[in-house]
């Protein structure tokens, strides 16, 4: 009898963020996982996500075709996940988003395997975020490739290693005020395990072939709320002081030479001019987390559980209400 273990599921990007909750996922489910990145030798922490000879590293870099094609080889399914915030070099949203995209799609229609690509909430061939653009021009060289292919894009993602949550409580931990730049912008934050759980059961064939879905938390709050609820999980008592978008694009030619925490784009900061909400049109669809049978978790439910270490007492201190 066939079992998932026949089935060798290759996952570009899967040392990342997002990339080893899919992992890990992927493993309880007992597939063959086969993670291309670019530094095989710095993803050994994905092994002990799986059983003894379940998880295997490839190299793989999505500008050279034929590393990436050699890491599909005998794949029955593959999973886009790399993106980048900020470019750097070679590294650019082009090149990672679009190009490489394309890159991975045409290697999977070559190989005959099916695939799941993950773009993000306000993909837009017209926005004015280069960002934007780069992950649309992905989805449509995805879909002109592997017309099956599943697309998944989720709003803005938290958990214990994100670049969100524990960025704003490092910035306030360090400094009595904070700038607050799109205080009204909303966002629907997805807990990364939610969304590695759509993925993994789009693998399991429970997601619509050649559709979008948009992934969002259950809850729909202002960059000021978030911050807040941060602040409040972290007993920090800070100022929040609105800046425009007009003042923050200026800071943030400065600022995006910045280490860390600090580290500001100006397509950052046009991001967060818009929305990043999960569209009427998808809900209606049931493109969404709720449409696969999953009960979205709350920020306010998850992020204690890691953003206690802001604490001045640690995990010790009670929540400021």
């Amino acid at each position: 009898m066939a079992t998932n273990l026949d089935t060798l599921v290759t996952v570009f990007g899967g040392s990342g963020f997002l990339g080893r909750s899919v992992v890990r996922a992927l493993c309880k489910r007992d597939y063959r996982v086969r993670v291309a990145v670019r530094r095989p030798e710095l993803a050994g922490f994905l092994q002990p996500l799986g059983r003894v000879g379940q998880v295997h590293t490839v190299q793989a870099n999505l500008r050279y075709p034929a590393s990436v094609e050699a890491a599909l080889r005998d794949s029955h399914v593959a999973i886009n996940l790399v993106g980048i915030l900020t470019e750097s070099g070679g590294q650019t949203f082009d090149a990672v988003q679009a190009k490489g995209a394309e890159t991975v799609a045409k290697a999977a229609a070559a190989a005959g395997a099916e695939m799941v690509h993950v773009s993000a909430i306000g993909a837009d061939e017209e926005s004015p975020s280069r960002y934007a653009r780069a992950k649309a021009a992905g989805e449509k060289a995805v879909l002109a490739a592997v017309p099956s292919a599943t697309i998944f894009r989720p709003s803005v993602l938290f958990g214990p290693e994100d670049q969100f949550t524990n960025r704003f409580a490092a910035l306030g931990r360090l400094s009595p005020v904070l700038p607050l730049i799109g205080g009204d912008t909303k966002m629907q934050p997805a807990y990364v395990g939610d969304v590695a759980t759509a993925i993994a059961d789009a693998v399991d064939g429970k997601a619509k072939k050649g559709a979008t879905y948009e992934l969002g938390g259950p809850e729909v709050l202002t960059m000021r709320e978030i911050i807040e609820t941060i602040l409040a999980i972290t007993g920090r008592k800070r100022m929040l002081i609105p800046l425009s978008f007009g003042l923050a694009r200026f800071q943030a030619n400065f600022l995006q030479f910045a280490p860390g925490a600090l580290k500001l784009t100006p397509d950052q900061v046009t991001l967060l001019e818009r929305d990043n909400v999960v569209s009427d049109a998808a809900k209606a669809a049931g493109l969404t987390l709720e449409g696969l049978g999953i009960a979205p978790d709350s920020l306010e439910a998850i992020a204690p559980q890691y953003l206690w270490r802001f604490r001045a007492a640690g995990q010790f201190q009670r929540m400021i209400v």
